[in-house]
């Protein structure tokens, strides 16, 4: 689906000149049950869709006419016709944009979000479960980066002999631990005020902005659980400036496509978690929602579909939706899922940011 002026023209405007109201319609209804069947479409599914209402001969000479202009094409062991990616473009263009999730997706989505409870990462690691189960796609959630998020709290908790956890929650929501080793037996006494030390001199700060050590107590062992805490503290921060991938159902790229190597190269990118987040960012950033075959030009996924759509918060981008699936995959219900789905998800991160 464009949504710049010069996607428009690339692909709208020869599209519609090519194409008249019939021979659309028919291009349209052999995507539709192409889809929905991956069986070669035959003159005889095609006759009585909305728009055509013409004799089977008909309907052969205009599909043939659209493969000469290679929209569709016949594989060599079957007389009916598939979509090629032009094809495809064409359908998702005329589909200008998400349609509404039908009831059963939407009840789908409020009971998730109404049950999703918990930290942050855990619900975008289960938020790309929902969107696998919504679309039988492979979805990739990515989460809002941390790096400028401040630190809103921090303990220090006791795990036992000589073992403790730094637990700290940031300003959007996000909870991040980390474990520490300690030099001798501490009570708790002893880890409650290196804890508020530790709070003392980090709140209200980036986590990817903590320097130094806090103030010294005068005493030894509580300065040295403190400053445990802010090397861990560091060592979060570092981790936070990237970009968290969420994965969910990439087992089902094993029904999507019967070549062996085909699975394999697809689950290979899956996963490289940075060429996988920068997919993503360059499929938007060339004002697609929809990249077809080689239009992301990453050549394992040439015979790979990906939907996209960007998760916002108060209008500023958190992060980033994406539905993985063949070529031939349900767009319609794809483009609907992402968008109702990314919609709620803005919704409880800015609520987890309150």
């Amino acid at each position: 689906m464009p949504t710049t002026d010069d996607h428009k023209t690339e692909h709208l405007v020869p599209d519609e000149a090519d194409l008249d109201a019939r021979k659309a319609a028919i291009l349209n209804a052999v995507v539709t049950e192409y889809i929905g069947s991956a069986q070669p479409v035959g003159s005889q599914h095609v006759v009585d869709a909305p728009g055509v209402s013409v004799s089977s001969a008909t309907v052969r000479s205009d599909m043939a006419a659209l493969e000469r202009d290679g929209y569709l094409t016949q594989p060599h062991t079957s007389a009916g016709r598939i979509p090629t990616d032009k094809g495809y473009r064409f359908f998702v263009d005329q589909l200008g944009g998400p349609g509404p999730l039908d009831a059963g997706g939407r009840q789908q989505v409020r009971q998730f979000f109404d049950h999703a409870h918990g930290e942050i990462e855990e619900m975008l690691e289960h938020t790309s479960g929902l969107l696998a189960d919504l679309t039988d796609c492979t979805a990739m959630v990515v989460g809002p980066s941390h790096e400028s998020a401040v630190v809103r709290s921090v303990q220090l908790v006791g795990l036992g002999h000589r073992l403790a956890l730094v637990v700290v929650v940031l300003a959007d929501g996000a909870v991040r631990k980390q474990s520490i080793e300690l030099a001798e037996d501490t009570d708790d006494a002893a880890l409650a005020e290196a804890g508020g030390r530790l709070a003392a001199h980090v709140l209200g700060s980036p986590l990817a902005q903590v320097v130094g050590t806090p103030a010294p107590s005068g005493t030894a062992s509580v300065d040295a659980i403190a400053a445990a805490g802010a090397a861990a503290l560091r060592s979060l921060g570092e981790a936070d400036g990237h970009d968290q991938l969420f994965v969910g159902g990439s087992s089902r790229m094993a029904a999507a496509f019967d070549a062996v190597d085909t699975v394999r190269s697809v689950l290979t990118i899956l996963e490289q978690q940075l060429v996988v987040v920068s997919l993503l960012r360059d499929i938007l950033d060339t004002g697609l929602t929809v990249a077809i075959g080689a239009e992301h030009g990453v050549e394992p996924l040439a015979s790979c579909a990906i939907v996209v759509m960007p998760v916002s918060v108060g209008g500023v981008e958190a992060g980033t939706i994406g539905l993985l699936g063949p070529t031939r995959m349900n767009y319609p219900l794809a483009l609907a899922a992402a968008r109702v789905v990314g919609d709620r998800l803005g919704e409880r991160l800015g609520e987890a940011a309150r």
